[in-house]
Formats: structure tokens, sequence, C-alpha cells
């Protein structure tokens, strides 16, 4: 922005993470909360370095899955590498909860009271840049496509435990829902949640609205619950499922009439 510092220095990552397409895939895979990086010049925000590893600073796990899930597709995979506590990227630009002052009753110090000119910042330099790594992407592919996001949540929220091992949200998209429900359903050792433990709508989601519902995409925005993720042999063994699920999904919303 002009007049104001940068907030991305030479030494902080690009707001981005891209894995390019080895196949010919229907599928373009993205992550909005795949890592938990914090510019440099925002410090650690006011919060103890033993939060950074819970939920609240990114999603458990689904950078595993990601990573492991593109190279078994071949699809490209666009990552957020910014946490979710400096703005997250599941939120449109100015949304009540894009950059959180308090998170899971947690006070996120560097986010209280923030300027007008400290938002935007954010936007620019972290918010938009990805999102727009996303519609240039769409944007060139020449195959019909699926938008497949890739998130993962807390299996207790609020003293509530969460039964559900994987969840599907959808808003519009409720064929696209439906085909991946049947398939999870049909693997026999899932509780599966149909718009568990999230409901998705236009406002409190972002990048499935903006780029999947808006350009008349089918899409999934697949939650899958941390502790089945957190560690290399859950995340390689999800990748591997939703591997042989996807193309599946992919057949099955592709031939319907």
């Amino acid at each position: 922005m002009s007049g104001f510092p940068s907030l991305l220095g030479p030494d902080d990552p690009a707001p981005f993470r891209i894995t390019k397409a080895t196949s010919d895939s229907p599928f373009l895979l993205v992550s909005d909360h795949a890592g938990r990086a914090v510019p440099q010049s925002l410090g650690r925000l006011g919060v103890a370095e033993s939060d950074w590893g819970r939920h609240i600073a990114w999603d458990i796990g689904i950078h595993g899955v990601g990573v492991a899930l593109q190279a078994l597709l071949g699809a490209d995979l666009v990552e957020q590498v910014y946490s979710r506590l400096v703005i997250d990227s599941n939120r449109a630009p100015g949304h009540p909860t894009s950059i959180p002052a308090i998170s899971d009753h947690t006070p996120i110090g560097g986010n209280a009271n923030l300027s007008a000119a400290c938002r935007a910042r954010r936007e620019s330099e972290i918010l938009h840049p990805y999102h727009d790594q996303i519609a240039a992407l769409l944007a060139a592919r020449t195959r019909p496509t699926a938008l497949i996001a890739l998130h993962s949540f807390t299996p207790r929220m609020n003293g509530a435990e969460r039964p559900w091992h994987v969840g599907i949200l959808h808003h519009r998209d409720t064929r696209s829902a439906g085909v991946m429900l049947d398939l999870l359903r049909g693997e026999g050792d899932l509780c599966v949640g149909d718009n568990e433990p999230y409901v998705l709508t236009a406002t409190s989601d972002y990048t499935v609205p903006y780029h999947a519902e808006q350009g008349g995409l089918p899409y999934l925005e697949i939650e899958i619950r941390q502790d089945l993720i957190e560690n290399e042999a859950g995340q390689n063994s999800w990748a591997q499922r939703l591997a042989r699920l996807l193309p599946l999904y992919w057949n099955a919303i592709s031939t319907a009439k």
C-alpha cells in the first residue's frame, strides 16, 4: 500500500505454496489453513508458543493430506502458508472473523484494535494473492473442473465432543455433496457429517462461494477430524481414501443427467 511499510519482508515466505499438476486432473485442490507462518513484522501476535500448535493457528494435519493427495491425483494444489490468526483465507475481506481478536477463548493480542490500514495490508499482501492464484489457475483451465477445498476440525469445541470422522459442507451444490456423502457412508467405517461440524453459507465461507459458486463449478468442502490426521500415517491413509473416492465422485457428477 502506498505510503505504508510493507507487511511482508524479504525473509518472509510468499502467501501461497503451489504444487503444479502432473496430469490432466479434473480437480483443483485448495487448502486455506495449511500453514501457520507469521510475518516477522508482527512478531508472535502476543500468542504463547504453546498455542501455535493448536487448531486456532491452522488446520492440523491438512498440509500432509494435501501434499499426499496431490501426489496421488496429480492435481494442482494451492495452500495458504500464513496462519489463520494473521488473516483467515476462508473469510471475505472485512468479515468480522477475518482477523480474530479472540479465538476459542484465547486472546490474540496482536489483532486487538487494528487500524483499517493494518487490516488492508494483511488483505492485500496475504489474502488477495492467495485467491488471485486460485482464480488464475481456474481461468487457465481448458477442461471441466471441480474445486476441492481441504480442511480439518478439532475433535472437541466449547466442551462438546464431535463424533464425525469427516464432514462434507455445502450450500448451493447439494448434488456434488450428496454424491460424496453417499461414497463416504458406503465405506462402512466412518461417521459422516452432512454440513457438520459447520454449515457452509455465502457469508460464513469465502473460498467456495467466491471461486466455485459464483463460477458455477462443482465443489466439495471436506472437513477431516484432526486426531485422525495428526501424524503421517493418518494423513497418508486419508489421502489414499480420498484419491480412491474422488474419481468415483467425478465420474458420477460428470455422467449424471
